[in-house]
């Protein structure tokens, strides 16, 4: 039985992607991948990173930037179009890319927390810094993604959406250690609870029915949506690629999935990851260097994955279809070669979860 948009020994890549052509860089990821991926090219420049994307998505929230950064504005600057006119040619190249496809497909966007954290107000300090703004933002957010959403549905209607949230700065949002504007000061922590339900009206926007643990509620909407009933269909994940990620809080805001750095994890963290898969939430496992690096044995990279759900005393049989194999986090900073080798091993490793898995 398949409990999730995507069958046994599934890879698929996190986010970026080294250098400007994206049109090759979605070849690749159609090519190399059972889970293709749109990617994100920051080598072309201002607003086709991670934030520039996250701010071409806000509604009725103008941004431009300033030599600190994105910024609050009155109006759209030329950098805010500069960040929508690179989406909307990353979306032609997947319509391109993607005739006739039917299966999984992921897409990624800022979350809030992330965004907020890097986006200043227009007095010069940090979203963050102001519960209200925090607020404005994130519904701006909801609603940018959730038509993004759409307009990928329409573009590519065989995709069974797969829809990543990157809150690689989350975790210092709860410690405070985000830095001040001005660098000499930290702000201060942001309760878990607010954190929580921040995040989850993102996810709420693009998922409605999202069931805060296990997929039995989806699967359900997923019958009802066949029906004729309403429902997103959109299967929703948070990626963090930073120590101390709050997987009981990811959970609490409706994430149906965790996609983080394997080598990240430590013994701590998995009492919370143990709990998450019985409830049936994915685990999206970065094993592969996101950096140029000599690339082991496809056995070796699987072995992870393998070990960590021996120790928490799963099925072996259920590996394969609750584990997507990653690289550890985006492949900006790898050569072509690499990038394209990265995604190929993770493909080749996943199978190792599905041929061996108790070895």
């Amino acid at each position: 039985m398949n409990d999730y948009p995507w069958g046994e020994a599934t890879a698929t890549g996190v986010g970026s992607y080294p250098g400007e052509d994206h049109l090759e860089a979605l070849r690749v990821a159609f090519g190399e991948l059972s889970m293709p991926y749109l990617p994100e090219l920051p080598a072309r420049g201002v607003g086709a990173d991670m934030i520039g994307r996250g701010a071409a998505l806000l509604v009725e929230l103008p941004v431009e930037v300033q030599p600190s950064g994105w910024r609050v504005t009155d109006r759209p600057g030329r950098d805010a179009k500069r960040a929508r006119d690179h989406l909307i040619r990353d979306l032609d190249g997947l319509e391109e890319a993607a005739q006739g496809y039917e299966g999984p497909l992921k897409i990624q966007a800022c979350g809030p927390w992330t965004l907020a954290g890097a986006v200043e107000l227009r007095h010069g300090d940090k979203v963050l810094s102001d519960a209200g703004a925090v607020r404005d933002l994130t519904e701006s957010l909801a609603e940018g993604l959730a038509r993004h959403v759409e307009d990928v549905r329409r573009r590519v209607p065989g995709a069974r959406l797969v829809v990543q949230i990157d809150e690689p700065g989350l975790p210092g949002v709860l410690a405070g250690t985000v830095p001040t504007a001005s660098g000499f000061g930290r702000l201060r922590p942001v309760e878990p609870v607010i954190a929580g339900e921040r995040l989850g009206t993102v996810i709420s926007a693009i998922a409605p029915s999202a069931p805060p643990s296990g997929t039995q509620a989806w699967l359900a909407a997923r019958s009802e949506e066949a029906s004729g009933e309403t429902d997103s269909g959109v299967f929703p994940i948070v990626h963090c690629c930073a120590p101390r990620t709050p997987f009981d809080l990811l959970r609490t805001a409706g994430a149906r999935g965790f996609s983080v750095d394997m080598s990240l994890l430590r013994s701590r963290d998995e009492d919370a990851i143990g709990e998450a898969i019985e409830a049936g939430v994915a685990l999206f496992l970065g094993v592969v260097p996101g950096t140029d690096a000599r690339l082991p044995d496809v056995g070796v990279i699987a072995k992870p994955a393998i070990e960590l759900w021996r120790r928490l005393g799963f099925d072996p049989a259920g590996l394969a279809r609750q584990v997507v194999l990653t690289p550890a986090c985006g492949l900006a900073g790898a050569s072509p070669r690499h990038a394209k080798a990265a995604l190929a091993a993770c493909r080749e490793a996943a199978r190792v979860l599905r041929e061996d898995p108790g070895e």
